[in-house]
Formats: structure tokens, C-alpha cells, sequence
């Protein structure tokens, strides 16, 4: 896909189709209302006959309307004038994608971004309109026998504004768009089965980052290297499987000799829950165990493709959690890289075991600042659902900062507390800590075992169980927190600058 900022008039644009939005009730949106003066009146006729009542998402095609060079019109619902939400705007946005990649329009100019949207600006706009069209338009291919590609999908998209500050409105699109892209690089890693993605194929995949891009240089621990290196946790989680751990480093360079973000993700590409086997009901989607990995990715490629002025490293430890008689027991007992001792409870409660040593690995790049991205526990599906990411940090200017960073991408998070109060739960009669602490507040005490691996640095955590993938019908991962990470990483620079 290929994006553009124009400001020229809407009748004279030669391109396959003109998207303008109608509000709930049927009234025209500006340039709605500019056309229809162009076609002397086909619009609001087409709208008085109740063909498009404005609802969100709601499209209607007019094909061949006199007085203007496009052969089309694609007339998007946006919801209420004034009341217009995110979600609704994402709606409209996405089923515009959607409708122009099937009706054989291969160029189109988008006027959406006039839409009153609170106090959203029009660069946010354009920028969640490219983000959206990217993700729109992924499809998942890779284990199906039959692709039939689109015989004229869309390939240009411009969007109409009256801004003078065209420059700026470029920059957001191009952010929007490599956002996008990163988006669905994770979401491709996630949809991918357990027998395709491995931890060996994650390496792979890291390795590719490295050859893609000069400014990412990637490295890959095998099991030999972490077992010098004293990564007994980590390394006790794959003792079940046929498929070797591995530690994936991919090191971004921006800035520098500046202080890096360190980005680790959980890379379970299939969590079966060891001896504590998880029940055979949705294990399928344990496939996206490895979801925190996958943003990880997609976040290196993001910052990568758009050349950010920062210093990043993502460290993605990735193994599989399988039964075997090599596997850990509940009552085991491993000692990590920092020397901690840990009682193995639930073997189920892996995640935290390959995510301690990672974290304790991450202390020798001397880091800014450490982000865990995981899909830790089902308990924060209880407390925030599918909608919200949650956040707990042993910093509050970082959770703010992830707080404000998740608003204003619209890919937003709430924060959990990390009291001392809830350390007790993970006592243990025989080890330094217990990797579970008991059934109250879960999510809480598998961030307080964390954090016991984080007191070098300021860190955070961010629990994606709920909002990583959707299940049913819908089954798929959603690229999240992909826009959250990059927005994190755009708010630092401009605060340093």
C-alpha cells in the first residue's frame, strides 16, 4: 500500500474512488456535502432514499455521478455528529478498507479525517486511518492450500485535508502505516500453529529482522548458552519438549551510545501446561501463548522501518511447556540467573519462569527502562476482559507514561497495583519464592514474582492475556500492544527533544 496527503479539490482528483462520510440520520459531513453540490444533488438523493442511515460502519457505493472525475463515491456511516467515538471512527475506517480492497478500486482518497472526533487531531486521524487500512487488509494465508489473490486490490489510498501543514499530516500516515505493518507481522506470528512456530523459527524470524535492516543486529542463545549463562528457570520450562529453547536478542540502534528500552516478550509458541495439562477445551489457541514475542517483533520492525532516534533491544526467550519425563513437577525447585531459588507449584505458571531470566539477562544493557510484554494469566481476563491491557510497574512515571502512551494510540491499558502486601502469597516453605500465589489476585502476585528480578532498573509489565487475540469465529491475534510499545517509544523522543 501507498499513501499520500493531497489538498487538491475533491471533483478534479482522477482516482478510482472518493470516501466521504455520512453522519447517523443521513446529514452530509463537509465534504459529503461538497460532492453533492459537484453532482448536483446525487448525494443527499441517495441519502434521502434511506439507501445510508450514517450508522458506524454502514457503506453504500454510487457509481458514475456526473460532474466529477471519479467513477465512484463510497459513502461511509460514522455514527452521531459530535458523539462520533474511537471505536466508531476504527469501524468506519476499517470496513472503507475493507469494501474499497474487494469493489476493484484500486486508488481512492479518503476524506475521513474531517470527522469531529473529540479532541482527536486531524494527524491522529489520518495516522489510525492508515493503521487501520493496514490491518484491514491482512489476510492469513501461510497454512492455507488455496490463496486466490484479489484480481484488483486497493493499492493507493490519499487523504483530502485542507492543512497547511501537509508535512507533519505525511508523518503521521507513515507512522500509521508501519504501525500497521507491525501490527500484522505480529498477528502472522500468532495465527502461525505450534508445528510451524517454534522457538526455532522465532530465531529465524529475528535473524531475518537483522538481515531486513542495518540498524538491528540480532543474536541467539541455544541451550548450551543459557546454561552457562545459569538460566535454570528458563531452561527448566523446555525440559518437556523435542524443541530447544532459545534466547532471542535483536538490538536496534538509534541513539547512539544512549540507554536502551528493553522490550522482552514471553515466547510460549505452545503452552500445554506441562504436568499441570491444561484442559483440552480452547488449548488450540495456546498457540498464542508466544503473543507477547510476536509485539515484541512487530514493535523492532515498526521503529525500524520509520528510523526512530532511540536505542531499543527486544529479548524474546521462547520455548514450548509440554508433559514429558523430562518435565517439570510440581514441587520441583530451579534456580534462575540471578541465583533465586523457585518452587515450581503449577507448572502451568511457566511464563513467569522464562520471563525472570530474561529480565535478569536484560541488566547487561544497562537499560533506560525494561517493558515485559506477556500473556501471563487468565486472571486478568477476569478482571479487564478482552478490552484493556493490564499494566503494574515498580515505577509510576513509567506506568504513566504506558497509561497516556495507550490513550493515545487507542490501544489503551489500566493499571493493577504492586503492593508489597500481596509478596506474602508467594512464600515457600522450601525456595526463595513460589512461582504462584494461590487463587486472590493473580495477575498481581505473577507481577510481584517478577518484580522480584527487576530491582536494577525501572521496569513494567504488561499482562496481554485478554486483549492479544480473539477467540471464536473471530479467531485471530489482534497485533496489540504493538501501537501502545511504538507510541511509548514516540512520546520518550519527543520528551528528550
Amino acid at each position: 500500500m501507498q499513501y499520500f496527503v493531497t489538498t487538491d479539490a475533491l471533483a478534479s482528483q482522477q482516482t478510482d474512488c472518493l470516501v466521504v462520510a455520512v453522519y447517523d440520520g443521513g446529514e452530509l459531513s463537509p465534504c459529503a456535502a461538497q460532492l453533492d453540490e459537484d453532482t448536483r444533488g446525487a448525494v443527499q438523493r441517495v441519502v434521502d432514499a434511506a439507501d445510508i442511515t450514517g450508522k458506524p460502519g454502514q457503506t453504500l457505493f454510487m457509481y458514475h455521478p456526473e460532474g466529477i472525475k471519479s467513477p465512484r463515491i463510497l459513502l461511509v456511516g460514522v455514527g452521531k455528529k459530535g458523539k462520533t467515538t474511537e471505536n466508531d471512527f476504527n469501524a468506519a475506517t476499517t470496513t472503507m478498507a475493507q469494501v474499497l480492497n474487494e469493489s476493484g478500486a484500486q486508488t481512492a482518497t479518503c476524506c475521513l479525517a474531517e470527522v469531529e472526533l473529540g479532541d482527536r487531531s486531524v494527524a491522529w486521524k489520518v495516522r489510525q486511518t492508515s493503521v487501520n487500512t493496514e490491518t484491514a487488509l491482512y489476510r492469513y494465508t501461510h497454512t492455507k492450500s488455496e490463496n486466490k489473490p484479489i484480481e484488483k486490490p486497493l493499492t493507493q489510498l490519499s487523504f483530502a485535508c485542507d492543512e497547511t501543514d501537509t508535512a507533519a499530516l505525511g508523518q503521521a500516515v507513515d507512522q500509521g502505516a508501519a504501525i500497521g505493518r507491525g501490527m500484522n507481522l505480529a498477528r502472522e506470528l500468532g495465527n502461525l500453529p505450534g508445528n510451524i512456530c517454534t522457538p526455532s523459527y522465532l530465531a529465524e524470524q529475528g535473524i531475518k529482522l537483522g538481515q531486513q535492516f542495518d540498524s538491528i543486529t540480532t543474536t541467539v542463545l541455544d541451550e548450551a548458552e543459557m546454561e552457562k549463562l545459569g538460566m535454570g528457570s528458563l531452561l527448566s520450562v523446555s525440559r518437556g519438549s523435542r524443541q530447544p529453547a532459545k534466547l532471542i536478542t535483536m538490538e536496534y540502534k538509534g541513539a547512539g551510545d544512549a540507554k536502551p528500552v528493553v522490550l522482552v516478550g514471553k515466547g510460549l509458541t505452545f503452552d500445554a501446561g506441562g504436568i499441570s495439562l491444561k484442559p483440552a477445551q480452547g488449548m488450540d489457541e495456546m498457540k498464542y501463548d508466544m503473543c507477547g514475542s510476536a509485539s515484541v517483533f512487530g514493535t523492532m520492525q515498526t521503529i525500524a522501518e520509520l528510523g526512530l532516534p532511540i536505542n531499543v533491544v527486544g529479548v524474546v526467550p521462547s520455548s514450548e511447556n509440554m508433559p514429558d519425563g523430562d518435565a517439570n513437577k510440581p514441587g520441583d525447585i530451579v534456580t534462575s540467573m540471578a541465583g533465586k531459588t523457585i518452587e515450581i507449584l503449577n507448572t502451568d505458571a511457566e511464563g513467569r519462569l522464562i520471563l525472570c531470566d530474561a529480565l535478569t539477562y536484560s541488566e547487561r544493557f544497562e537499560p533506560d527502562t525494561v517493558i515485559d510484554i506477556a500473556t501471563l494469566t487468565g486472571a486478568i481476563i477476569v478482571a479487564l476482559g478482552s478490552v484493556t491491557t493490564g499494566v503494574m510497574a515498580n515505577n509510576q512515571d513509567l506506568a504513566d507514561a504506558l497509561l497516556k502512551a495507550g490513550n493515545d494510540s487507542y490501544d489503551r491499558a489500566w493499571q493493577l497495583p504492586l503492593w508489597d502486601d500481596y509478596q506474602k502469597q508467594l512464600d515457600s516453605n522450601f525456595a526463595d519464592i513460589a512461582n504462584v500465589g494461590g487463587k486472590e489476585a493473580g495477575s498481581v502476585t505473577a507481577a510481584c514474582f517478577l518484580s522480584r528480578f527487576t530491582e536494577k532498573f525501572h521496569w513494567a509489565h504488561l499482562d496481554i492475556a485478554g486483549t492479544a487475540w480473539l477467540g471464536g469465529k473471530a479467531k485471530g491475534a489482534t497485533g496489540r500492544p504493538v501501537p501502545l510499545l511504538v507510541q511509548y517509544l514516540l512520546n520518550k523522543i519527543e520528551s528528550q527533544s
